[in-house]
């Protein structure tokens, strides 16, 4: 009994995670701005405070597809989006994406601001605003 018990919570875990690891993650950009598309390193500059042209916003650390978004887009695992914008904020060269608690409040935000750009799940999109970027 106990190791069915076992075997079903691992299996639970294991399907949640896969589930997660599966969602699709996209780039949106308010509809108003003039991108039609966007490289990854055209997005990589902009949340790693290489280009300015854009407001981002960012995920929470906690979120998988913030994990999955840098290490897709920019090559790098979360530990190393710390320290460099921990050295960007030290020099006082820049200030680091705007964060938010989901995908659907960073649509949101995206949907106010001309300047917005972030990445959520494909399934957060909604014609407030327009894809430029299908992170793969």
């Amino acid at each position: 009994m106990k190791t069915s018990i076992q075997l079903l919570l691992a299996a639970s875990l294991l399907a949640a995670f896969s589930a997660n690891a599966s969602a699709e993650v996209v780039v949106v950009v308010n509809p108003k701005s003039a991108a039609a598309s966007m490289t990854p390193e055209q997005v990589a500059n902009i949340y790693l405070g290489k280009e300015a042209s854009l407001s981002p916003v960012d995920l929470p650390e906690a979120s998988a597809t913030r994990s999955e978004f840098y290490q897709k887009v920019a090559g790098k695992d979360d530990a190393q989006i710390k320290a460099i914008w921990a050295r960007l904020i030290f020099t006082g060269k820049t200030q680091p994406p705007k964060e938010v608690r989901s995908s659907a409040e960073a649509v949101k935000q995206v949907a106010a601001n001309e300047k917005g750009i972030a990445y959520v799940e494909k399934s957060a999109v909604d014609s407030s605003v327009k894809t430029v970027l299908v992170v793969n």
